[in-house]
């Protein structure tokens, strides 16, 4: 893990939830996924691209209204293992994760939104994994 003296990424971080924060509030892991709510997170995750955070925010499988927010990193961080040299070379996505708290700096309003098509491919998407998953589960 880096820690933030010696960050893989300068930043700004961004984080989208659906969760109404402020200026000030903390995002810990310990919670469901958005994605996946029979899983636990042990991490919190986040990138360095606003427009990146914002699909996150969309795709989030609870109720309310999308929020990207800038985020400060409290403790060390590291390239999320998940994209990371699995499905990018490198961290093209600039994506990270924490298990230490992000603090939130701002909220940002000024990032891309999907097309209601784009976000009903990703809605697709974590369907066929959510159900992939229990497949193997029951197998």
């Amino acid at each position: 893990m880096s820690r933030v003296s010696d960050a893989l990424d300068e930043g700004p971080f961004f984080h989208g939830t659906k969760a109404e924060l402020r200026p000030g509030d903390l995002l810990t892991a310990g919670y469901r996924s958005n994605y996946r709510p029979e899983v636990v997170m042990n991490h919190i995750y986040f990138t360095a691209l606003a427009d990146g955070a914002g699909p996150a925010a969309e795709i989030a499988a609870v109720e309310g209204t999308p929020h990207v927010y800038e985020v400060e990193p409290t403790g060390p961080f590291e390239n999320d293992p998940n994209v990371t040299d699995k499905k990018f070379p490198g961290n093209p996505t600039r994506s990270y994760r924490s298990a230490q708290p992000l603090r939130i700096v701002r909220e940002v309003t000024d990032w891309t939104r999907l097309t209601p098509e784009a976000l009903q491919a990703w809605r697709d998407r974590l369907a066929a994994l959510r159900e992939d998953h229990t497949a193997q589960i029951i197998n």
